[in-house]
Protein backbone atom coordinates (compact mmCIF):
# COMPACT_ATOMS: atom_id res chain seq x y z
CA UNK A 1 0.00 0.00 0.00
CA UNK A 2 1.26 3.46 -0.90
CA UNK A 3 2.03 5.93 1.89
CA UNK A 4 0.30 8.70 -0.06
CA UNK A 5 -3.29 9.18 1.01
CA UNK A 6 -5.95 9.04 -1.70
CA UNK A 7 -9.34 10.69 -2.02
CA UNK A 8 -12.26 9.92 -4.32
CA UNK A 9 -14.29 12.99 -5.31
CA UNK A 10 -17.47 12.86 -7.40
CA UNK A 11 -18.98 15.68 -9.42
CA UNK A 12 -15.40 16.84 -9.85
CA UNK A 13 -15.39 18.57 -13.24
CA UNK A 14 -16.64 21.99 -12.08
CA UNK A 15 -17.88 24.04 -9.16
CA UNK A 16 -17.48 22.60 -5.67
CA UNK A 17 -16.05 19.32 -6.96
CA UNK A 18 -13.25 20.99 -8.91
CA UNK A 19 -12.42 23.13 -5.86
CA UNK A 20 -12.27 19.97 -3.75
CA UNK A 21 -9.80 18.34 -6.14
CA UNK A 22 -7.54 21.39 -5.85
CA UNK A 23 -7.91 21.48 -2.06
CA UNK A 24 -7.05 17.82 -1.55
CA UNK A 25 -4.06 18.04 -3.85
CA UNK A 26 -2.77 21.00 -1.82
CA UNK A 27 -2.72 18.85 1.33
CA UNK A 28 -0.89 16.05 -0.43
CA UNK A 29 -3.64 13.63 -1.38
CA UNK A 30 -3.77 11.76 -4.65
CA UNK A 31 -7.25 12.10 -6.15
CA UNK A 32 -9.58 9.96 -8.23
CA UNK A 33 -11.94 12.51 -9.78
CA UNK A 34 -15.27 11.54 -11.30
CA UNK A 35 -18.03 13.19 -13.28
CA UNK A 36 -20.04 12.24 -16.33
CA UNK A 37 -17.93 14.34 -18.70
CA UNK A 38 -14.62 14.73 -16.88
CA UNK A 39 -11.47 14.90 -19.00
CA UNK A 40 -8.04 13.44 -18.31
CA UNK A 41 -5.81 15.49 -16.02
CA UNK A 42 -2.26 16.63 -16.68
CA UNK A 43 -1.57 16.21 -12.96
CA UNK A 44 -0.05 12.75 -12.32
CA UNK A 45 -1.65 12.82 -8.89
CA UNK A 46 -5.15 13.06 -10.34
CA UNK A 47 -6.78 10.14 -12.13
CA UNK A 48 -10.14 10.76 -13.77
CA UNK A 49 -13.01 8.31 -14.24
CA UNK A 50 -15.83 9.46 -16.49
CA UNK A 51 -19.25 8.03 -15.72
CA UNK A 52 -22.62 8.60 -14.10
CA UNK A 53 -22.62 7.85 -10.37
CA UNK A 54 -26.25 6.75 -10.70
CA UNK A 55 -24.88 3.65 -12.47
CA UNK A 56 -23.49 1.04 -10.02
CA UNK A 57 -20.91 0.06 -12.64
CA UNK A 58 -19.40 3.55 -12.36
CA UNK A 59 -18.95 3.12 -8.61
CA UNK A 60 -17.23 -0.21 -9.20
CA UNK A 61 -14.90 1.35 -11.75
CA UNK A 62 -14.03 4.29 -9.51
CA UNK A 63 -13.07 2.08 -6.58
CA UNK A 64 -11.13 -0.35 -8.78
CA UNK A 65 -9.22 2.55 -10.33
CA UNK A 66 -8.33 4.03 -6.94
CA UNK A 67 -7.09 0.72 -5.56
CA UNK A 68 -5.20 -0.16 -8.73
CA UNK A 69 -3.50 3.22 -9.02
CA UNK A 70 -2.96 4.17 -5.38
CA UNK A 71 -3.62 0.99 -3.39
CA UNK A 72 -5.94 2.68 -0.92
CA UNK A 73 -8.93 4.96 -0.41
CA UNK A 74 -8.65 7.26 2.59
CA UNK A 75 -11.47 9.66 1.83
CA UNK A 76 -14.64 9.68 -0.24
CA UNK A 77 -16.40 12.97 -0.94
CA UNK A 78 -19.91 12.38 -2.27
CA UNK A 79 -20.32 15.69 -4.06
CA UNK A 80 -22.18 14.78 -7.27
CA UNK A 81 -25.79 15.85 -7.12
CA UNK A 82 -28.82 17.09 -9.02
CA UNK A 83 -31.04 19.96 -7.86
CA UNK A 84 -34.49 20.47 -9.35
CA UNK A 85 -36.60 23.21 -7.76
CA UNK A 86 -40.29 22.99 -8.62
CA UNK A 87 -43.64 23.13 -6.88
CA UNK A 88 -44.28 19.66 -5.47
CA UNK A 89 -47.11 18.73 -7.83
CA UNK A 90 -45.08 19.80 -10.88
CA UNK A 91 -42.43 17.14 -10.38
CA UNK A 92 -42.55 14.44 -13.05
CA UNK A 93 -41.61 10.77 -12.74
CA UNK A 94 -38.46 11.60 -14.72
CA UNK A 95 -37.56 14.36 -12.24
CA UNK A 96 -37.99 11.92 -9.38
CA UNK A 97 -35.91 9.21 -11.03
CA UNK A 98 -33.12 11.61 -12.00
CA UNK A 99 -32.78 13.19 -8.57
CA UNK A 100 -33.09 10.00 -6.55
CA UNK A 101 -30.85 7.92 -8.81
CA UNK A 102 -28.07 10.49 -8.74
CA UNK A 103 -28.33 11.86 -5.21
CA UNK A 104 -29.31 8.73 -3.30
CA UNK A 105 -28.19 6.00 -5.70
CA UNK A 106 -24.81 7.60 -6.29
CA UNK A 107 -24.26 8.00 -2.55
CA UNK A 108 -25.35 4.43 -1.82
CA UNK A 109 -23.41 2.60 -4.52
CA UNK A 110 -20.11 4.37 -4.03
CA UNK A 111 -20.19 4.60 -0.25
CA UNK A 112 -20.97 0.90 0.01
CA UNK A 113 -18.01 0.03 -2.21
CA UNK A 114 -15.44 2.16 -0.39
CA UNK A 115 -16.26 0.86 3.08
CA UNK A 116 -14.61 -2.55 2.60
CA UNK A 117 -11.17 -1.22 1.60
CA UNK A 118 -11.38 1.39 4.37
CA UNK A 119 -12.09 -1.34 6.93
CA UNK A 120 -9.16 -3.40 5.59
CA UNK A 121 -6.75 -0.48 5.91
CA UNK A 122 -7.96 0.42 9.39
CA UNK A 123 -10.06 3.51 8.76
CA UNK A 124 -11.15 6.26 6.44
CA UNK A 125 -13.38 9.29 6.06
CA UNK A 126 -16.63 9.75 4.13
CA UNK A 127 -18.06 13.23 3.55
CA UNK A 128 -21.30 13.98 1.71
CA UNK A 129 -22.48 17.34 0.41
CA UNK A 130 -26.10 18.01 1.38
CA UNK A 131 -28.03 21.31 1.49
CA UNK A 132 -29.27 23.66 4.20
CA UNK A 133 -32.71 23.54 2.55
CA UNK A 134 -33.11 20.12 4.21
CA UNK A 135 -33.47 21.83 7.59
CA UNK A 136 -34.42 25.36 6.59
CA UNK A 137 -37.07 25.11 3.88
CA UNK A 138 -38.04 28.23 1.93
CA UNK A 139 -41.37 28.99 0.30
CA UNK A 140 -39.56 30.78 -2.53
CA UNK A 141 -37.37 27.73 -3.30
CA UNK A 142 -39.76 24.76 -3.42
CA UNK A 143 -37.45 21.76 -3.47
CA UNK A 144 -39.02 18.67 -1.94
CA UNK A 145 -36.85 16.30 -3.99
CA UNK A 146 -33.70 17.97 -2.66
CA UNK A 147 -35.01 17.54 0.87
CA UNK A 148 -36.07 13.96 0.24
CA UNK A 149 -32.75 12.90 -1.26
CA UNK A 150 -30.22 15.04 0.61
CA UNK A 151 -32.18 14.76 3.84
CA UNK A 152 -31.90 11.01 3.60
CA UNK A 153 -28.15 11.29 3.12
CA UNK A 154 -27.86 13.61 6.12
CA UNK A 155 -29.69 11.06 8.29
CA UNK A 156 -27.62 8.19 6.88
CA UNK A 157 -24.47 10.13 7.81
CA UNK A 158 -25.24 9.75 11.50
CA UNK A 159 -26.25 6.11 11.12
CA UNK A 160 -23.05 5.18 9.27
CA UNK A 161 -20.91 7.18 11.68
CA UNK A 162 -22.16 5.03 14.56
CA UNK A 163 -22.11 1.75 12.63
CA UNK A 164 -18.45 2.14 11.63
CA UNK A 165 -17.01 4.19 14.49
CA UNK A 166 -15.33 1.17 16.07
CA UNK A 167 -13.63 0.37 12.76
CA UNK A 168 -12.02 3.76 12.37
CA UNK A 169 -14.27 5.19 9.67
CA UNK A 170 -15.55 8.72 10.24
CA UNK A 171 -18.67 9.86 8.38
CA UNK A 172 -19.66 13.52 8.10
CA UNK A 173 -21.68 15.88 5.92
CA UNK A 174 -21.33 19.46 4.77
CA UNK A 175 -24.53 21.45 4.39
CA UNK A 176 -24.01 24.45 2.09
CA UNK A 177 -26.32 27.37 1.67
CA UNK A 178 -26.50 29.27 -1.62
CA UNK A 179 -23.13 28.80 -3.30
CA UNK A 180 -22.02 30.67 -6.41
CA UNK A 181 -21.69 27.78 -8.87
CA UNK A 182 -22.93 27.02 -12.41
CA UNK A 183 -25.88 25.15 -10.83
CA UNK A 184 -27.44 28.44 -9.72
CA UNK A 185 -28.81 29.16 -13.19
CA UNK A 186 -27.22 32.56 -13.65
CA UNK A 187 -28.11 34.07 -10.28
CA UNK A 188 -25.63 36.78 -9.29
CA UNK A 189 -23.58 36.63 -6.07
CA UNK A 190 -25.61 39.63 -4.85
CA UNK A 191 -28.86 37.73 -5.35
CA UNK A 192 -27.50 34.63 -3.62
CA UNK A 193 -26.25 36.72 -0.70
CA UNK A 194 -29.81 37.72 0.17
CA UNK A 195 -30.51 34.15 1.32
CA UNK A 196 -27.83 34.38 4.03
CA UNK A 197 -28.05 36.45 7.22
CA UNK A 198 -24.38 37.35 6.71
CA UNK A 199 -25.36 38.85 3.33
CA UNK A 200 -22.54 37.03 1.59
CA UNK A 201 -22.81 34.47 -1.19
CA UNK A 202 -20.94 31.25 -0.58
CA UNK A 203 -17.99 30.32 -2.76
CA UNK A 204 -16.76 26.90 -3.77
CA UNK A 205 -13.65 27.60 -1.71
CA UNK A 206 -15.84 28.12 1.37
CA UNK A 207 -17.23 24.62 0.95
CA UNK A 208 -13.79 23.13 0.29
CA UNK A 209 -12.46 24.74 3.48
CA UNK A 210 -15.27 23.11 5.42
CA UNK A 211 -14.56 19.68 3.98
CA UNK A 212 -10.87 20.06 4.79
CA UNK A 213 -11.74 21.03 8.36
CA UNK A 214 -13.60 17.73 8.73
CA UNK A 215 -10.73 15.91 7.03
CA UNK A 216 -8.32 17.22 9.63
CA UNK A 217 -10.57 16.82 12.69
CA UNK A 218 -10.00 13.23 13.90
CA UNK A 219 -12.51 13.44 16.76
CA UNK A 220 -15.40 14.63 14.58
CA UNK A 221 -17.85 12.10 13.18
CA UNK A 222 -21.60 12.10 12.58
CA UNK A 223 -21.44 15.86 12.08
CA UNK A 224 -23.42 18.11 9.69
CA UNK A 225 -21.24 21.18 9.15
CA UNK A 226 -23.25 24.18 7.95
CA UNK A 227 -21.54 26.52 5.51
CA UNK A 228 -24.50 28.76 4.85
CA UNK A 229 -23.90 32.26 6.18
CA UNK A 230 -26.25 31.59 9.09
CA UNK A 231 -29.15 30.39 6.93
CA UNK A 232 -29.80 27.32 9.09
CA UNK A 233 -29.82 29.38 12.30
CA UNK A 234 -32.84 31.46 11.29
CA UNK A 235 -33.73 34.90 10.00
Amino acid sequence: MSDQRAAVITGASQGIGAALVTAYRKIGFAVVANSRSIRSSDDPGVVTVAGDVADPATATEIVATALDRFGRIDTLVNNAGVFVAKPFTDYTPDDYATVMNTNVGGFFHLTQRVVEPMVRQGGGHIVSITTTLVESARSDVPSVLASLSKGGIAAATKSLAIEYADRGIRVNAVSPGLIDTPLQGGATPEQLAEFHPLKKAGTVEDVAHGVLYLEQAPLVTGEWLHIDGGQSAGR
